[in-house]
C-alpha cells in the first residue's frame, strides 16, 4: 500500500562512465547532471515498485531539479527519494542527492501508475503509423 512519507535511499560512487565530459553533458569530469537526474528517477520507482499491484510499475513524467554543486570522481553520492503525494495514479516526490560535503541537488518528480501491458501495447501502436 503507498503512503505519503515513504522514502527510499540509494547510494552510487561516481565514476568516470557518469561524468560530465563521458555523458555528453559537459566538458568537466565531475557528476552529470542527467546522471543524477537518472538515480533520481530511479530512487523513486524503486520506492514504490513493491508497493504495487502485479502487472504495474510507474513512468516519469516530470522532473524539476536543481544540481546545485558539482561532485568529483571517487565520491558516493546518496540520493533520497520521498513520497509526498498521492493523486490517485499520480505520485510527487521530493527528491535530494548529496556527496560526502553536503547537498548537490533537489527538486520535486512526479510519476504515474501504470498498467505496464496496456503502456506498452499503446506505445507500440506508435510504430504502425
Amino acid at each position: 500500500m503507498l503512503t505519503t512519507g515513504m522514502s527510499l535511499e540509494q547510494k552510487i560512487v561516481v565514476t568516470e562512465k557518469v561524468t560530465a565530459d563521458n555523458f555528453g553533458s559537459g566538458i568537466l569530469p565531475v557528476y552529470a547532471t542527467p546522471c543524477m537526474i537518472g538515480l533520481m528517477e530511479n530512487t523513486a520507482n524503486l520506492c514504490v515498485q513493491p508497493h504495487l499491484d502485479e502487472g504495474c510499475g510507474t513512468v516519469g513524467t516530470a522532473v524539476n531539479i536543481k544540481h546545485v554543486a558539482a561532485t568529483p570522481i571517487g565520491m558516493t553520492v546518496t540520493c533520497v527519494a520521498k513520497l509526498v503525494e498521492i493523486d490517485r495514479r499520480r505520485l510527487v516526490f521530493e527528491v535530494k542527492a548529496f556527496d560526502e560535503a553536503g547537498l548537490i541537488g533537489e527538486g520535486i518528480h512526479e510519476r504515474f501508475i501504470i498498467d505496464n501491458e496496456k503502456f506498452m501495447a499503446k506505445v507500440n501502436e506508435k510504430k504502425n503509423k
